[in-house]
């Protein structure tokens, strides 16, 4: 019997990437300074990351990891049901239940693990889980992994989710959508989705990565803002990794959800535990994210300043009131192009490929941005879209275009 290689198997793959304009590769951060960032050997001005609240490198985060480290060491030693669940862990469990006003919370090594975690241990066969399209692969992953029925629905579709969940008449049925979605900066309709859910005898989980720290009252994320309490949306997920700076997630929501996830969830009995050091980092990070409202408030006058300019220049914006902002340019190989000249401009803007066509430039904003910035970078923005257009070959009229 003949099998594949893995090197023809991993070289086709590369070659598939390579002609499609899909490769990816690792960028060397040598330091960083605020948001400009020094980057195999030249400056540019961030617009690529999650630091929404400019957490990261604040003097009493990293104060509070230093001391940490000193008092505990690097590293928690084991998992937390073994001897690895420190006194740090807990503080930051009972701090980020406080703030979202649910009755309780646990700490994991990652979000990825984390919605992996919720996903494995809630469902198997015969169960269903119904998703947004456009939900982060973790979400997707999990649901694999655990040998439930995966069910999409339309992006943003509430009518969609009801559709599938209908359609799924036996077994626990689990409605998963990002609270705000990671890509284009677009909020979920919650407020549909749990009377979906009620209607239908489901759990709706909300993985709110990006949304906590950054939308709702006192950033207490997506549910909130949508006016929605534990009994609607029994769990939902925290990113320490993004507004909040660090690294981590948290589960937080309705007591036997979480205590049943303790016991029961592999990527969490399994692993070892965060770092206490990171713990006390977080816990820093998640009271300065309640307590400081400016940032919150500087945050929203860069969106307003930015969509303002945009919309002049003429750029293809994508409906967002959050820090994530998505300019739709169309091929990949045009964002590529124009991620590029950004570059040679001295600005650092991501570029997200997702179906053929709708490729876009997502910039990511952050409180330690200044509106003089920003300006710069909406400015940059429309000379490499011209410029692109410019180079781009023109259409030969002589060729219809496809009906």
């Amino acid at each position: 019997m003949s099998r594949p290689g893995w090197r023809q198997r991993i070289e086709a793959a590369r070659l598939v990437r390579e002609a499609t304009s899909r490769r990816r590769v690792r960028r060397l951060v040598e330091r960083r300074r605020g948001m400009r960032f020094f980057v195999d050997g030249r400056e540019l001005l961030n617009f690529s990351s999650n630091d929404y609240l400019g957490l990261s490198q604040h003097f009493t985060v990293a104060s509070a990891l230093q001391d940490g480290a000193a008092r505990e060491g690097a590293g928690a030693t084991a998992p937390h049901l073994e001897c690895g669940h420190h006194a740090a862990h807990q503080a930051l469990e009972r701090e980020v239940a406080d703030w979202l006003q649910v009755p309780a919370a646990l700490l994991l090594g990652s979000g990825y693990l984390a919605n992996l975690a919720v996903l494995q241990s809630l469902l198997g066969e015969g169960d269903a889980c119904v998703q947004d399209r456009l939900n982060h692969a973790s979400l997707v992953d999990g649901a694999r992994l655990a040998g439930c029925k995966l069910r999409r629905y339309p992006h943003a579709d509430a009518e969609g989710a009801l559709r599938q969940l209908r359609a799924h008449t036996g077994g626990m049925a689990v409605v998963a959508t990002d609270g705000l979605f990671g890509m284009d900066g677009d909020l979920a309709p919650l407020r549909q989705l749990a009377v979906v859910a009620r209607v239908q005898g489901a759990l709706l989980y909300v993985d709110d990565a990006h949304g906590v720290g950054v939308v709702g009252p006192e950033g207490r994320g997506s549910v909130a803002a949508a006016g929605l309490d534990h009994v609607a949306v029994p769990l939902q997920l925290v990113s320490l990794g993004k507004a909040l700076g660090g690294y981590g997630a948290v589960l937080a929501g309705d007591t036997a959800l979480v205590e049943h996830l303790a016991e029961t969830a592999r990527p969490y009995v399994h692993s070892t535990a965060l770092p206490p050091a990171l713990a006390h980092a977080s816990l820093v990070a998640v009271r300065q994210a309640r307590s400081q409202e400016w940032r919150r408030e500087r945050l929203q006058g860069l969106i307003a300043t930015f969509r303002a300019l945009a919309g002049t220049a003429g750029l293809d914006l994508l409906p967002s009131d959050s820090p994530i902002q998505a300019v739709l340019v169309g091929a990949d190989h045009a964002a590529l192009a124009m991620s590029a000249d950004l570059e040679d401009a001295g600005y650092w803007v991501g570029v997200v490929r997702a179906a053929p066509g709708q490729a876009r430039l997502r910039v990511g904003l952050s409180a330690l941005h200044t509106p003089a910035e920003v300006v710069g970078l909406v400015e940059a923005m429309a000379r490499a879209r011209d410029r692109v257009a410019a180079a781009s070959p023109s259409p030969d009229p002589t060729i219809p275009e496809p009906a």
